[in-house]
This record gives C-alpha cells, sequence and structure tokens, in this order.
C-alpha cells in the first residue's frame, strides 16, 4: 500500500488557524475531492473536527489517543492499527490529510506527496514542517494564478499544484 500526503501550506509553511483553514480555492479543493475520492483518509481528531462529518465516497481514518468516536468514522490510537486496517480493507494509496502533528509524526512512511503551495504569508497557528526536497522526485506541476473579485480583493492567491515521489 503507498502512504501519500496530500497539504497545502503558504510561504511560510503555514497550514491553519484556529483549526481552520487559512484560504479558500475552489479548485484546490475539487482537486483534493477527485485524488481523494474513493480511497481511506487518515487524520487527527482536530482535524476531523473542523471538517465536522466523514467526507462523501471516502473511508475516514482518525487518530486520537484519548479514543474518539464518531458514526462513520474508524478510530485508532495506533498508528500501524490504522495502516492494517486500510491494508485489510485492500487500500492501494492511503492519504493523511494532516494536521501539522500527523504531518509530522507519519512523514517518514509518506511515500507520495501531493502538495499545493499557496502565494500566502500571515497569521496561522499550525505548520507544516519544512520538506527537504532532495529526497523526492517533482512529477508533475501545474501553475494556478490569482483571482481577483470584481472590486479587486484577491479571491483566491496564486498556488502550485505538485506531485513528489520518494527517490528509490
Amino acid at each position: 500500500m503507498k502512504i501519500s500526503m496530500i497539504v497545502a501550506y503558504g510561504k511560510n509553511w503555514e497550514i491553519g488557524l484556529n483549526n481552520q483553514m487559512l484560504w479558500h480555492i475552489s479548485e484546490d479543493f475539487k482537486n483534493f475531492k477527485t485524488i481523494t475520492s474513493g480511497h481511506h483518509i487518515l487524520m487527527g481528531r482536530k482535524t476531523f473536527e473542523s471538517i465536522g462529518k466523514p467526507l462523501p465516497n471516502r473511508t475516514s481514518i482518525v487518530l486520537s489517543k484519548k479514543g474518539f468516536s464518531q458514526d462513520g468514522v474508524h478510530s485508532f490510537s495506533d498508528v500501524q492499527d490504522a495502516f492494517n486496517f486500510a491494508r485489510k480493507n485492500a487500500e492501494e494509496e492511503l492519504f493523511i490529510i494532516g494536521g501539522a502533528n500527523i504531518y509530522e509524526t507519519l512523514f517518514p512512511y509518506v511515500d507520495k506527496m501531493y502538495l499545493s503551495e499557496v502565494d500566502f504569508k500571515g497569521k496561522a497557528d499550525a505548520f507544516l514542517k519544512p520538506i527537504d526536497f532532495s529526497t523526492w522526485d517533482l512529477c508533475e506541476q501545474k501553475d494556478y494564478e490569482e483571482i481577483l473579485s470584481e472590486d479587486g480583493k484577491v479571491k483566491s492567491p496564486a498556488w502550485k499544484f505538485k506531485v513528489w515521489t520518494k527517490k528509490d
């Protein structure tokens, strides 16, 4: 089973503030849905609570040391138990979707990264640990321009979507 992470982050590795995302990029949300649909998604309890419900057409796995329980969600306190659950369900690509602590803890297991690099610098309280890309190969990149509203305000910041695979 391949283990992938999918995350959007700002120029200073920002990923969230008060358990919420820092921007709204509809194209990135669509991308996330397309990539993760039909797969198991693994997240921490706080990330699940920020989403509020299991996402459609995905199997939600929550890692929690405190014994989290919610209808339609599979909860584990041990990461290997979560991985084994996905394997038993014939998952081919498990997606880690956050938050910061989960990304950092599970990074050594990651084989592939789907990264949205957002042209954003601002207040945050959750950060992705900086990634050393020297052990990764860039497989795909697509650049997106910022979108302005009619009054000239930034509706959606510029961003780059990149897919990286771990070098052998």
